[in-house]
């Protein structure tokens, strides 16, 4: 039977508004309505023609419901910059995430969530206090989406027509995901991730968009990344930009969030933060990162694949058990699917469950 929600999502996701997708399927604006409202169950030959312009395959609208996320509960950075088309192609991008998540939570056992619920601190508290909590200390942290997957946080990539949305984050039945842009640099990824993380243990249940939600997510991403103690132990001497790139790879941070961060502090002045950052920009700094660092991509999904590659399975397998495309399976998970198994679309699977060994991660501050 037809899926009417899957209707919605698959248009979402290509970003297209319900006039387009009729112009594609020359369906009547009353008639597309009617389809994603659950009211007619369109022909055989107009599921074909909804496939094709949606470029999913046609099982896609004939599987279990799928919801997509609800915006007022999602955080966007630049919620008011980015369109409406935008926005609901990265939802519809979350809610296939979500179907794979649980494709994978019954396969195999993930971490479990322990983020705390910290809606009652400031920023700085909060990074203090989640740091203690994980039991961080001081040290830098060496791997930020290893981290979050650790606790619990599931991991996913945007694909490249989500490029206008750099990251965020939800909560759906008491597990948190955070999805990152990977076309930024690494070091903005970073502080991406922490910033997300920020939202999750600090805003849950708040209605995106707030300046002031923003401003604190971003105030502590940087104190979470950057510990005060240890920024302070650190940076000593003239706060030159050829320290700034030197001193950056303790933390592995843009050197205008180090600079921020240092400012913020109290290490330098208005006027040196002001000199600081007239310096970055004439680098070009702002644009392309010195000295940069690896992309951070996904242990948990990585540990998938290669469990599921063992098992001869590949991606067509994966991507046809959902009714996906390689190519939207692909855009979720880092570019780490199994590139070279291809193995046998349609074919059963017989892959790991979730009575199986538990998935082991590294902490990303190890």
């Amino acid at each position: 039977m037809f899926n009417s929600s899957r209707l919605t999502v698959a248009r979402k996701r290509r970003g297209l508004t319900k006039k387009q997708l009729c112009e594609a399927t020359e369906v009547a604006p009353r008639t597309m309505t009617a389809y994603e409202a659950g009211e007619r169950e369109p022909s055989d030959s107009v599921i074909d023609s909804l496939a094709a312009a949606l470029k999913f395959p046609k099982g896609f609208f004939l599987a279990d419901d799928l919801e997509l996320p609800d915006a007022r509960y999602s955080t966007f950075r630049a919620y008011s910059t980015i369109t409406a088309g935008q926005r609901d192609a990265a939802l519809g991008a979350g809610a296939i995430a979500m179907e794979l998540n649980r494709w994978i939570a019954e396969r195999f056992s993930l971490p479990s969530n322990d983020l705390p619920d910290l809606t009652q601190h400031d920023p700085e508290t909060a990074a203090i206090a989640l740091r203690a909590t994980w039991q961080l200390g001081q040290r830098p942290v060496r791997n930020m989406v290893h981290l979050l997957e650790a606790h619990g946080v599931r991991v996913f990539s945007l694909s490249l027509d989500c490029d206008a949305v750099d990251a965020f984050s939800l909560w759906r039945d008491g597990v948190p995901f955070v999805f990152l842009n990977t076309r930024k640099s690494a070091e903005r990824g970073r502080m991406d991730a922490a910033h997300e993380l920020g939202h999750l243990v600090m805003h849950r249940g708040s209605e995106p968009g707030s300046k002031v939600l923003e401003d604190e997510a971003k105030r502590f991403a940087a104190a979470f990344l950057m510990p005060k103690e240890s920024v302070e132990a650190a940076v000593t001497g003239l706060v030159t930009l050829s320290n700034l790139i030197s001193w950056k790879r303790t933390w592995n941070v843009a050197v205008s969030a180090l600079a921020h961060r240092i400012h913020d502090i109290g290490i330098i002045n208005d006027w040196q933060y002001r000199l600081l950052c007239m310096h970055i920009g004439q680098a070009g700094y702002r644009r392309d990162e010195p000295d940069p660092i690896p992309r951070e991509t996904s242990q948990v999904l990585e540990k998938v694949f290669q469990a599921l590659r063992s098992e001869g399975i590949g991606k067509r397998d994966v991507a046809s058990q959902l009714d996906l495309e390689p190519e939207d399976l692909e855009s979720l998970v880092f570019g780490l699917v199994m590139l070279h198994l291809e193995g046998n679309a349609g074919a059963p699977l017989t892959g790991p469950r979730s009575s199986g060994p538990e998935l082991k991660l590294v902490s990303g501050s190890e």
